[in-house]
């Protein structure tokens, strides 16, 4: 049986390109980038030119403005720690009410065991940010505004470049949590004023373990994890070397690809949708049409649970998902799409399909070999049970 993996939104397959660049720093070029002998220096090489390549991928100013980390969770936690420390005189941070876990789970503890307020900017049907309430939310006890690229359930794009004009204004930092857009869409970081940014390397070909937070030149950074000098003392422990390396070169595949894999994964993503909704029909599709990644589609079907077409889909050969790895498992609704008010009979039958540049037109006929008669027979059992009940 073909398999087809589309929830590269959870995580991508290392490019074998990756994991060839990878393999001599496990065993060969396995010295320690912080010793001073030729074993280190020749590993610290290979350090520094990762780090331009995330650099170049992000277009930052500088090199040293990229803090490697273990993930994009780690970025985030230290990004929003670092600008509560920065502003000793403000205690308050925004953000919207449909980020990543990694943010939201992490306020909801600051909001619990500190003195700090939150504000959760919400969204409309199509998931775009209440822009005005976000400015309302903005005031001279703003310290951090924290606002993510692109949504990981519904791929709708944020304007995060004008709100981080809106958080200076308020005299606060910014920071995106960019996992979901690094390398799936155009990021040019010295023309913003964003002072921080996370991503993570196994969202775009790379290994898991490592990620990158951008940090701009001049923006005052208190360390999240403490110990020796790595990373100019902002970010202490030994180095995961061939994980760096690997970051590194999933970043240059990344910008020299990303024009031409925009447009055709886009097609794959539209021709999935066309087909779904002329196929299949009495669904929704969230996100904003307008302005969404490439590479993402989420369908709510009526009246049917997600999970049961999940494991449908998966004995067919086809892997999906409900949402975020990061709550998978949950029997909750998803709190974007509830956040999106979507009807009740619509919550629990999303399913969001997740494209890569590996995808091929065979991958849509795949799963549409399959799709249309997994949602009539939930439908059917769904109809019958409700007949059942009334009866």
């Amino acid at each position: 049986m073909r398999r087809v993996y589309l929830d590269n939104n959870a995580t991508t397959r290392t490019d074998p390109a990756v994991v060839t660049k990878m393999l001599p720093y496990f065993a060969e070029e396995f010295g320690n980038a912080s010793s001073t002998h030729s074993f280190g220096a020749e590993v610290a090489l290979a350090v520094r030119e990762a780090r331009r390549s995330v650099q170049a991928l992000l277009g930052a100013a500088h090199d040293h403005e990229i803090i490697f980390t273990s993930g994009g969770t780690e970025a985030n936690n230290a990004a929003v720690q670092a600008a509560l420390a920065a502003a000793s005189e403000r205690s308050e941070i925004v953000t919207t009410a449909v980020e990543h876990p990694a943010i939201l789970s992490l306020v909801e503890h600051l909001e619990a065991t500190r003195d700090v307020k939150v504000h959760r900017i919400g969204v409309d049907r199509c998931g775009r940010l209440d822009m005005e309430g976000l400015r309302a939310a903005l005031g001279p006890r703003t310290a951090l505004v924290s606002v993510m690229w692109a949504n990981n359930e519904t791929g709708t794009l944020f304007p995060v470049e004008e709100i981080a004009k809106l958080a200076h204004e308020a005299g606060a930092l910014f920071h995106t949590d960019a996992v979901q857009a690094a390398g799936k869409a155009p990021i040019d970081l010295k023309s913003t004023q964003i002072d921080f940014l996370s991503l993570s390397a196994h969202k775009l070909h790379g290994p898991k373990g490592v990620g990158a937070l951008y940090v701009r030149k001049g923006v005052k950074f208190n360390p999240l994890l403490r110990g020796g000098h790595q990373e100019r003392g902002r970010r202490g422990g030994t180095e995961n070397t061939p994980g760096i390396v690997g970051f590194g070169t999933a970043a240059e595949l990344a910008r020299a690809r990303m024009n031409e894999d925009v447009v055709r994964v886009a097609t794959l993503r539209d021709r999935l949708e066309q087909r779904i909704q002329e196929e299949i029909g009495h669904c929704l599709i969230s996100g904003d049409p307008a302005c969404r990644l490439a590479n993402t589609l989420n369908v709510a079907f009526y009246d049917i649970e997600g999970e049961a077409v999940l494991g449908r889909l998966d004995r067919a050969g086809v892997a999906a998902s409900t949402g975020s790895a990061c709550t998978a498992g949950s029997t909750e609704p998803s709190h974007v799409l509830r956040a999106m008010n979507l009807p009740e009979n619509a919550l629990h039958g999303a399913i969001r399909f997740s494209f890569s540049h590996e995808n091929t037109l065979e991958d849509v006929d795949r799963v549409m070999e399959a799709l249309p008669q997994i949602v009539a027979s939930l439908r059917a059992i769904s109809q019958s049970a409700k007949q059942l009940s009334e009866a």
